[in-house]
């Protein structure tokens, strides 16, 4: 079976955004490793955020368990971040119910949003 092992993420500075970042997910930041300043996200993942002059917005979905999701939207909400119920509402400061599961978005620093779920879609027929 295959797992994601990390993943870049571009930032504007590395280090501040993967502190954000860890911060509101309630992670550890422990440093740089090589040009990288890694966020490991569990056993198997980690968030590599790298400085960039130029990039686009990326899309990053974490499948969260419900106390978990509690106590991140519970940081958002804390920081005054805005946060939303859809990738197209991400302000609304409501969350979604889809799926049998709660769910929320927001934008961090580099404007890359962020989806936090408590039950994956990947469960759900594809309707066509």
């Amino acid at each position: 079976m295959l797992s994601l092992d990390h993943t870049i993420v571009p930032a504007k500075d590395k280090e501040k955004s993967a502190k954000w970042m860890a911060d509101i997910l309630g992670l550890d930041y422990t440093g740089l490793w090589g040009h990288f300043a890694p966020v490991k996200v569990n056993e198997k993942t980690t968030f590599d955020f790298d400085t960039r002059e130029a990039f686009e917005a990326h899309h990053y979905a974490l499948l969260a368990s419900d106390q978990e999701f509690d106590e991140i939207l519970g940081r958002v909400k804390g920081e005054g971040i805005p946060y939303g119920s859809g990738p197209r509402s991400r302000t609304d400061m409501e969350i979604n119910h889809h799926y049998e599961g709660r769910g929320f978005y927001f934008e961090d620093t580099d404007c890359h949003v962020w989806e936090v779920i408590t039950h994956t879609y990947g469960d759900v027929p594809v309707q066509g």
